[in-house]
């Protein structure tokens, strides 16, 4: 048999499994995007699985990088890699660190991609951060049909923990729940921003037998809830330095376990000139600032079912 007849016969059973024809009659070539050529090419030999770690780096010090963490790089063949613009370079330069430092004797390809800024001008915050999210989401499918063979891992490195304060997983999650093509994902817990900042300041985040509330800025505005001692402002941290109750110990820190590195505690009210001073410093020296807040009820007006902590000296410092 010759090849042309090879090659007509193997066109022939193609057309009787309706490949070719729902590719043709689903995809008009003037509205060809590629991706959904290869999503119904897929369909004839059963969905595309891929495989995604999604990696949680910790807060800046390369130090804190876990073993898992360096255990799953070391599987991972495409590293996405986001570009959030020039004023954020050092974040992108410092992820190609963690990987040129501990991803050794494996080759791996690295895809950058640009992340659309949030729309500011929306009523709603809740409606504005969905949108973002999908089309972050829309990127990220992109990325991964793209560049991302059915045999290999790709990964998406997250600052601290991926759990806490981050969206990855609910943009990956909402990827796979649209299908269209599966892939399988697995998450390594890094060190949060919260565990460095606590470490740094020596102070343990909760006090026996008390919650502790994670929120943001302005959900503080009201101050702590009745049946919490501690609180941990993990996003807008500014905007709970003026419109809390001055009279709580607060522990600041910025770029943690980074090089510029900065570190404030004490009362409130004592400290938020100085917090204030720092934080516009460093975001006009660098163009961006990642910083977190921890805020404890002093001892005398914690609960009185709570051991009163051993003696700590108030410390105002900056490093």
């Amino acid at each position: 048999m010759t090849r042309r007849e090879i090659l007509l016969l193997h066109l022939r059973v193609l057309a009787r499994r309706g490949l070719l024809v729902e590719a043709r009659e689903q995809v008009p070539e003037k509205h060809d995007t590629g991706l959904e050529r290869r999503v119904l090419a897929s369909k004839g030999r059963g969905l595309m699985k891929r495989k995604v770690m999604i990696v949680g780096i910790g807060p800046g010090d390369p130090d804190c990088v876990t073993i898992q963490a360096i255990k799953a790089m070391n599987r991972v063949d495409v590293f996405f890699m986001p570009d959030k613009g020039a004023e954020k370079a050092d974040l992108g330069r410092f992820r190609r660190s963690i990987i040129d430092r501990y991803v050794r004797d494996r080759p791996f390809r690295t895809v950058e991609y640009r992340v659309p800024p949030r729309r500011r001008d929306c009523d709603s915050y809740e409606g504005a951060v969905a949108t973002w999210h999908a089309e972050i989401g829309d990127i990220y499918g992109k990325l991964l049909l793209e560049h991302l063979s059915e045999s290999e891992i790709g990964a998406f490195l997250v600052w601290g923990d991926p759990t806490l304060y981050d969206s990855t997983l609910r943009i990956v999650e909402r990827l796979r729940a649209k299908g269209g093509f599966e892939f399988d994902y697995d998450v390594i817990a890094g060190v949060s921003s919260v565990q460095a900042l606590a470490a740094r300041h020596r102070v343990p985040i909760n006090e026996i037998g008390r919650p502790v509330l994670i929120t943001n800025g302005r959900g503080l505005a009201e101050g702590l809830p009745a049946n919490a001692d501690s609180a941990v402002v993990l996003l807008n941290a500014d905007k709970a330095l003026r419109g809390t109750d001055g009279e709580l110990d607060a522990y600041w820190g910025a770029y943690v376990g980074m090089p510029q590195e900065s570190l404030v505690s004490g009362k409130l009210k004592d400290i938020v000139d100085e917090v204030e001073r720092v934080r516009s410093a460093a975001r006009r020296e660098h163009g961006w600032i990642m910083d977190c807040l921890l805020l404890k009820t002093p001892r005398e007006r914690s609960s009185p079912h709570s051991p009163t902590p051993r003696e700590r000296p108030a410390r105002k410092r900056r490093t």
